[in-house]
């Protein structure tokens, strides 16, 4: 065993990658994934003193969320990147650790071995092997601390695209090092994890709260939108991920250039936003979930920018052509830093690279819609409330989260197409590709799709349910005549679950395969106390969906 990484749904034969990881990681990287982490859990030891006396350093806020943002599956797997970062994290972790002693904290008891460890780059590796995941022998301790670590990768993700837009909460941060603290405490028993667990829950609403008005504020409130799947004859620039703040500074350089923007997987809902209609070279979305990117970043032609996490190791025959930005990093592929004056990035090499290129080549095409974000399904409450009362809607299934690779996950796209008519279909993340591009009709109008854009998006599906609950009268959401059947592949699938329990929502099924980080004794309390179940086949679930 060279590496254990259990973290995504796709962990080798259900149970862990020990040699290379499923997502292309290899074991020596992944491990340094682990380092990191540990390092990161000494500099919050230090940080939450330092908080004590009103020495807090925001750098160190900045540093953890990053940090633990570019561990996330699919997003960083170059392995020179985590070498200088978790050199730069002991040396922030001494810098934080002089000034909260300087400022008068008590640091005399911070003893553990992640405040207090040092090595150079060349001993990186021997130590990483020492300190992951199986460090923790207890298997249900190993869980709970790895579920809630998993949590704040997620909550970190989110927090950092709001940060990019000039939206913080410092609570969570102060709630971030203060869970990775608590992963090193032995005294801590199960149930005391479980109560943090579930506090993640609730930062994980906080985030995504924070989050939506990030993006609302900068970029206004999501519009019912049709979106292009063709192409134009122009050459073209691929842009995937999540962070619109790139979005914004790509289209603002390809201005007047001849260069046409496409989003890719995640990227979709940027076509929801009034702010990116004005546009005109903003045409339309190439392709579909992230794990058919080898083949669609192929036949695309021109260069591909990737801004947050879900890149799959690129081939040979295209790698020249694709460029990562913030937390994202490959090894031999090009990537576009932020300018020292923070004053945005220069997106002029990418844009220099696509005049040479071909246009796209044409995959698929037609239309498909979406931008039923909260603001927008709310506007429509009455109409929604009225189909409900008269029958004409029996349920509205939740089909939010991830896609994956896994051939099980046909299930998802067969699930859509024999749901009853009377159904509707509520959906965030790259999970809608497996059906948003079904003839699946409309009820009165209301499409029986309704997509509210990017897995941070599922806050929205949320504020719906809270809303319907006021509406209805309900004194309980999970009197609602919604289900919950989610897809789930990465950590910020595992925020997003811990975040709709915290609301109470109950019954949830999550698929293709449940989390290979639940114990038995853990998975045995969701299930007991949250009603957390798996998937089986499609005419089953949707029976007992459906209550027959």
């Amino acid at each position: 065993m060279s590496m254990f990484c259990y973290q995504c749904q796709e962990a080798a034969k259900g149970t862990g990658c020990t040699m290379r990881g499923v997502c292309g990681k290899t074991s020596d990287v992944a491990n340094l994934h682990d380092l990191l982490i540990y390092t990161l859990k000494g500099i919050s030891l230090y940080n939450m003193k330092a908080r004590e006396t009103g020495a807090a350093s925001k750098e160190a806020d900045k540093f953890i969320m990053e940090s633990l943002f570019m561990t996330i599956t699919n997003a960083n797997f170059d392995r020179k990147a985590f070498v200088e970062r978790i050199q730069n994290a002991l040396v922030l972790r001494d810098e934080i650790k002089n000034a909260a002693a300087k400022s008068g904290a008590d640091i005399s008891g911070i003893t553990h071995d992640a405040a207090v460890w040092s090595a150079q780059a060349e001993q990186f590796d021997a130590k990483a092997a020492q300190v992951g995941v199986l460090a923790t022998e207890n298997e249900d301790v190993r869980s709970l601390r790895e579920l809630l670590t998993y949590g704040l990768k997620g909550m970190a993700a989110y927090a950092k695209h709001a940060y990019q837009l000039g939206y913080v909460n410092s609570s969570i941060f102060e709630f971030m090092e203060k869970a990775l603290a608590a992963t090193l405490d032995d005294t801590l028993a199960a149930d005391q994890l479980v109560a943090l667990v579930m506090e993640a829950g609730k930062y994980g609403v906080d985030v995504m709260a924070l989050l939506d008005k990030a993006n609302t504020s900068t970029y206004g409130s999501p519009e019912i939108t049709k979106v292009n799947i063709g192409v134009r004859n122009n050459p073209g620039i691929l842009i995937s991920g999540h962070d619109l703040k790139d979005m914004e500074g790509l289209l603002e350089q390809t201005k007047g250039t001849g260069i046409d923007v496409y989003t890719h997987s995640e990227m979709l809902p940027a076509h929801y936003y009034p702010a990116f209609k004005k546009y005109d070279h903003f045409v339309g979305n190439y392709g579909n979930a992230w794990w058919k990117q080898d083949k669609e970043f192929e036949s695309f032609n021109g260069p591909i920018l990737m801004t947050t996490n879900c890149l799959v190791p690129p081939k040979d025959s295209y790698k020249d052509r694709v460029y990562t930005t913030g937390v994202v990093g490959f090894d031999g592929v090009k990537h576009i830093d932020a300018k020292e004056d923070g004053t945005g990035k220069d997106f002029s090499e990418i844009i220099e690279h696509a005049k040479k290129c071909q246009p796209p080549v044409e995959i698929e095409r037609g239309e498909i819609i979406g931008g039923f974000a909260h603001s927008t399904v709310l506007s429509l409450a009455d109409k929604v409330v009225d189909a409900v009362k008269s029958g004409a809607i029996k349920k509205f299934f939740v089909m939010a989260g991830c896609d994956g690779r896994m051939k099980s996950r046909d299930y998802y796209t067969e699930f859509a197409q024999k749901l009853p008519k009377d159904t509707v279909i509520l959906t965030a993340g790259c999970a809608k590709y497996r059906y948003n591009k079904l003839e699946l009709g409309d009820i009165g109008g209301i499409p029986r799709v309704l997509d509210a854009g990017q897995c941070n998006d599922s806050y929205s599906l949320a504020v719906i349910a809270l809303k319907l609950k006021e509406v209805f009268q309900l004194n309980d959401i999970n009197e609602l005549p919604i289900a919950y059947n989610i897809a789930w592949y990465e950590q910020k699938a595992v925020i997003v679950l811990l975040a709709l329990l915290y609301l109470g929502v109950k019954n949830i099924h999550l698929g293709p395969t449940l989390p290979a980080f639940l114990s038995p004794n853990v998975a045995k309390v969701l299930v007991e106390s949250f009603g957390i179940g798996g998937v089986t086949n499609v005419d089953d679930d949707i029976k007992m969906f459906m209550g027959e």
